[in-house]
């Protein structure tokens, strides 16, 4: 297997995550009234961004996620999907970075949305 090493790499891994993430009984609720084919792009320039140090993305992520009513199962479930997506399509420095920082995305906003309960 070969580690992520360009935007082709990250559209590969967003594609085949959300491809999961969509048919998953879990998580997939909170996909059905977004645009997801406006969204998909939105999500490769991010993964660019935090794997590749693509620059121009200046989303607040935390933010985009506070109104949802997201609980420590659809955390567990999403880490899990993504890490399972990552180990199955690649292997390298960059494959275990990307599984870092989803685990740190993961943490900051669990813990933002936790404050407010």
């Amino acid at each position: 297997m070969v580690d992520i090493k360009d935007r082709k790499d990250v559209e590969r891994l967003v594609n085949t995550f959300y491809d999961k993430v969509l048919k998953d009984d879990l998580l997939s609720s909170f996909f059905q009234r977004l645009d997801f084919q406006a969204h998909l792009p939105k999500m490769v320039h991010f993964w660019s961004f935090v794997l590749l140090d693509e620059a121009g993305y200046t989303t607040d992520v935390t933010q985009k996620h506070m109104h949802m009513p997201l609980k420590k199962e659809h955390f567990d479930q999403w880490i899990f999907l993504f890490n399972e997506t990552v180990d199955e399509l690649f292997s390298g420095e960059k494959a275990e970075l990307a599984k870092q920082r989803a685990f740190l995305i993961r943490w900051t906003i669990e813990s933002k949305i936790g404050e407010r309960h």
